[in-house]
């Protein structure tokens, strides 16, 4: 496999089984947020899990849904996010969708993993993280 310099955190990879860029994949829609939106819920779920990798804040509250959005988000320095695992995209409907995923993480010298579903709804062509519910912790 060919190394990458930049490889986006999400770890999402190319037709060609080759890592994408950070430029490639979830950069335009972190940095360029008002011009560029995820134009589905996976893509957005991966720049926000690339996003709590970078400590962006700012785009993770943008891309809440305001009903269940927090005033802001605690961070923490010792915790660091390690890879992302997509297990299941679901499109319910124009408006709503869920992914199952697998994120794992290091925090204070122990691993752990987070596996979640996650609910995205999409209001004036806009995808937006809803609501999240953990699988299993370890």
């Amino acid at each position: 496999m060919r190394v990458v310099a930049n490889p986006c955190p999400c770890g999402a990879l190319s037709p060609k089984k080759v890592a994408k860029t950070f430029e490639q994949c979830c950069g335009g829609y972190i940095n360029f947020f008002e011009s560029m939106p995820a134009p589905d819920a996976l893509s957005l779920m991966r720049s926000r899990y690339t996003a709590y990798a970078l400590e962006n804040e700012p785009y993770l509250l943008a891309t809440w849904a305001i009903e269940n959005r927090p005033e802001r988000l605690s961070s923490d320095e010792n915790l660091k996010w390690l890879d992302l695992s997509v297990k299941k995209h679901q499109l319910h409907d124009e408006n709503s969708a869920t992914v199952e995923f697998v994120a794992r993480y290091r925090q204070e010298g122990k691993g752990g993993r987070l596996h979640e579903t996650s609910r995205f709804v999409r209001r004036d062509g806009r995808w937006y993280y809803l609501d999240g519910r953990e699988r299993d912790a370890i």
